[in-house]
């Protein structure tokens, strides 16, 4: 069962690199219509949209203003909407393959069945610089908030030695640290505890920033929307490029393929409905900040929203409210993204890609122990040393490139496979994917030239490390040489 044809004979290396892996073969070994497989089944639609909210809505919103807003004006709205067209666009992809292929290696699993082994690799290799990327980002994003509730409530800050990343100022982020263990820690305990107690914490986050609309409106001032676009559309679109890192909780959800309750039906609902969410969200608290504040006063500026608050009211009790709700909701996307890197690690390591030390489960929790300990020590380096902004534009490019493959993947499985079971399928096919792929494309040619560079760097040790360890160990390809012995 392996869709790559032999032709009598030993397959070519080229063969071999761009074996595909049966979608069939996914679905039994991990139990998509019978309720087996490896790990328990425990999270219900509502959880998982709100696994994708809470992966979404962060730092996206909460911190990320202070870059968007000096790129490109009060027309950073314009931004917002720009890259949630792009991400709907591709979350509309993403629904119809998480129904076609409900398991847990997201991007990664959809490129091994649909585009070959070494291309399912390097996608691997964006996912795990997306992901872990991005948990660092959001944990430096979290000590700015600590910092801001401190001196609200006791007049104090942690000093910026033990608080920021060397570049900027201090030796280490303690606060970034201590978020992502907390995190690890309350993530060994199991999933469905862990998908309970996001979604409280989702849910207070929503109520945070609904208060930072109604409050912010009465600070609104329509001058500060005067020089709409100042940098036209170049500093529009280049904010789109690092907004849209506030958009990888759609792949986020798609990492809970094999602990969702019918897969099929929850996973395609549960992705377009953290979109819809979370869009109007980021598009009402973007438009309330920029008439409420003058763009110059967002540059550099932490904890942004809780300043807004503080000028409008001429209060600290709102900026302190809207400090702790950002606690709060950066805790839950750390959660969930370090979730879902430890998900698709123990996907990879099925398939032989990587160790099989990332594919040991606990007994009782059925939790990939050892993988989050490991997750959770490499993001912690990364939050400890590494300013905010670069750890933004790595997280973009990773996300793109893994939402390109969905969409060029989804049209790949409707032509070879169109037979497959679905529990979505996309509309207005092939216009949707076709236009999830320009998208991508526009916003990657926006970024900085160094952050590409970073990237084809991080590829290139991908491919190597494929032909080092992944091509010998792959399970399907040792499945492929027993079939071909006993032919």
């Amino acid at each position: 069962m392996t869709q790559v044809d032999l032709g009598g004979g030993s397959p070519s290396l080229t063969q071999k690199l761009l074996r595909r892996k049966p979608v069939t073969v996914m679905s039994a070994e991990t139990g998509a219509d019978s309720d087996g497989g490896e790990l328990k089944r425990s999270i219900g639609l509502f959880q998982l949209t709100l696994f994708g909210v809470g992966a979404t809505i962060g730092t996206g919103i909460f911190v990320i203003l202070s870059d968007a807003v000096p790129t490109a004006g009060p027309a950073v709205i314009l931004s917002f909407v720009m890259a949630g067209a792009v991400a709907g666009l591709t979350a509309i992809c993403y629904a119809e393959l998480a129904g076609a292929v409900p398991v847990s290696g997201s991007s990664y699993s959809y490129a091994y069945a649909t585009l070959g082994e070494i291309i399912a690799m390097v996608v691997a290799a964006c996912l795990l610089l997306e992901y872990g990327v991005s948990a660092a980002g959001v944990a430096v994003g979290w000590s700015q908030y600590v910092n801001e509730l401190l001196d609200n409530l006791f007049g104090f800050t942690i000093p910026d030695s033990i608080s920021q990343a060397p570049e900027q100022g201090g030796v280490f982020n303690l606060p970034a640290v201590v978020l992502i263990w907390l995190c690890a820690l309350l993530l060994l305990r199991g999933a469905s505890e862990s998908a309970k107690i996001n979604a409280i914490m989702v849910m207070i986050k929503l109520g945070v920033l609904a208060l930072f609309v109604v409050i912010g409106l009465q600070g609104w001032n329509s001058d500060h929307l005067s020089n709409f676009a100042p940098d036209g559309f170049h500093g529009i679109n280049a904010a789109a490029g690092i907004i849209f890192f506030s958009y990888i909780g759609l792949d986020a959800v798609s990492t809970a393929g094999e602990e969702v309750k019918n897969p099929r039906r929850n996973l395609p609902l549960a992705i377009i409905g953290a979109l819809i969410i979370v869009t109007a969200i980021y598009v009402a608290v973007a438009v309330v900040a920029v008439a409420a504040q003058p763009v110059s006063a967002f540059k550099d500026q932490e904890a942004g929203l809780a300043n807004i608050l503080e000028s409008v009211t001429g209060s600290t009790w709102p900026a302190s409210v809207l400090a702790a709700g950002a606690i709060v909701s950066i805790f839950s996307v750390t959660l969930v993204v370090i979730y879902g890197q430890t998900r698709i690690l123990f996907a990879m390591s099925r398939d032989g890609m990587i160790p099989q030390f990332f594919h040991k489960l606990n007994p009782r929790t059925l939790v990939p122990v050892r993988s989050t300990i490991v997750v959770a020590i490499l993001i912690s380096l990364l939050a400890g040393v590494i300013p905010i902004n670069f750890l933004f534009e790595m997280t973009s490019i990773g996300t793109l490139v893994a939402f390109l493959v969905v969409s060029v993947g989804v049209m790949i499985l409707r032509y070879t496979q169109p037979d497959l079971p679905r529990g979505f399928k996309v509309p207005l096919f092939p216009l949707v994917p076709i236009g999830s792929i320009a998208g991508c494309f526009w916003i990657i040619f926006k970024l900085r030239l160094v952050t590409i560079e970073v990237f084809v760097i991080w590829a290139a040790v991908a491919i190597a490390w494929y032909f080092f360890w992944g091509r010998h160990h792959s399970t399907l390809g040792k499945a492929m040489e027993k079939a071909e012995v006993h032919a």
